[in-house]
């Protein structure tokens, strides 16, 4: 017998319905996720091309859409579904970050004026020391026709050892002399242990004794008259004699 067209139709629907009931009771259920839906599920029309959602029939009722925060973003498209956030990921927009505070800039240091610096003077040169031909050490003294100093002698001889170290490394002859009293020979004696003996104080002074001779002259060199008084004392004298 020949099925007419009509009949043709309702049993094939008939066996996909059965094919389906079958497959429902199997437990293979067809996904209903569709990403490029506004809700994440086929819904619409497209639900009765399916078996809708998973352990459904064809005709049930539509799958509901699950929202835990209900912010409207459906969990299969909500980023943060334990949080409500009207956004299009369903996570709340992130705190801005605060602007890092300024750096103050410091204000310029204050010119202090500097106050001009005034030339320095190139320092004067010493001026030579000049050597005399002799130096006569008045007021050097002894006891009477003795070679012993009288005190009054030391601050000159002091004065005269310093005098000495200013001359360099000239080397001094120490003269002595006396007035024309007494002998030759005794004159003569008595200049030279004069002479030595001021010697001697001036190189206890610091004065190198190579530097120093000692020679008495006696009374052969007077510079002034031994008949009075006055020109005697200017006779009894030692000096300083430097040797050129």
């Amino acid at each position: 017998m020949r099925m007419t067209t009509p009949f043709r139709t309702l049993a094939a629907l008939a066996l996909t319905l059965g094919t389906l009931h079958a497959h429902a009771q199997a437990g293979r259920y067809y996904d209903p996720s569709n990403a490029a839906s506004t809700t994440g599920l086929t819904n619409g029309y497209e639900q009765f091309r399916t078996i809708g959602c998973p352990g459904r029939e064809l005709f049930g009722t539509p799958c509901t859409v699950a929202d835990e925060d209900g912010d409207g973003v459906p969990d299969l498209q909500d980023k943060c579904p334990a949080i409500a956030a009207r956004t299009p990921d369903g996570c709340p927009d992130a705190a801005p970050v605060p602007a890092a505070p300024a750096t103050p800039v410091p204000a310029p240091a204050a010119v202090v004026p500097v106050e001009p610096v005034a030339p320095v003077a190139p320092p004067v040169p010493a001026a030579p020391v000049v050597v005399p031909d002799t130096l006569v050490l008045t007021g050097v003294t002894f006891d009477n026709d003795q070679a012993t100093l009288r005190p009054d002698a030391v601050a000159i001889l002091d004065r005269a050892a310093l005098t000495l170290q200013q001359w360099g490394n000239v080397k001094v002859e120490v003269a002595g002399h006396t007035d024309s009293w007494s002998d030759d020979a005794h004159n003569l004696n008595l200049s030279q242990r004069r002479a030595e003996t001021v010697r001697a104080y001036l190189i206890g002074r610091g004065v190198a004794a190579d530097r120093l001779s000692a020679r008495g002259y006696g009374e052969s060199r007077p510079i002034a008259d031994n008949a009075t008084e006055i020109g005697r004392a200017q006779n009894r004298r030692v000096e300083l004699v430097p040797l050129r």
